[in-house]
């Protein structure tokens, strides 16, 4: 069963929460999990040392045993020196507006 770490929500409607935890690849969000190895709270400055909380030895522990992280947890964990690689970033979205000029750009015939 390949396993992944990445955050459940918790929390009300516009006070989120999330539990970092480790669970099965093909199991929904919010759905049971393995272990619970930490917590993030938004809401907190981002000087607060609660707004992330980690438990380093069992994150290595099931990194260890292969678990992927998603691209959140994966910051998290480089900010916490439990990885060294910072994660891929992720390309940028084109809005329908840029993809629009794009696709008028090739379709109109250039006149000479």
């Amino acid at each position: 069963m390949p396993t992944t770490i990445r955050m459940s929500r918790a929390g009300t409607k516009k006070r989120p929460y999330y539990h970092i935890v480790v669970t099965s690849s093909r199991s929904p969000r919010d759905s049971k999990f393995i272990e619970k190895i930490g917590t993030y709270n938004p809401l907190l400055a981002n000087e607060n040392e609660k707004r992330v909380t980690i438990n380093a030895e069992r994150a290595k522990h099931w990194l260890s045993t292969g678990a992927q992280m998603s691209a959140r947890v994966h910051l998290f964990f480089n900010k916490a020196g439990i990885v060294a690689t910072k994660p891929a970033q992720r390309a940028a979205r084109k809005s329908k507006k840029d993809k629009g000029a794009e696709a008028g750009a090739e379709a109109a015939p250039v006149a000479a």
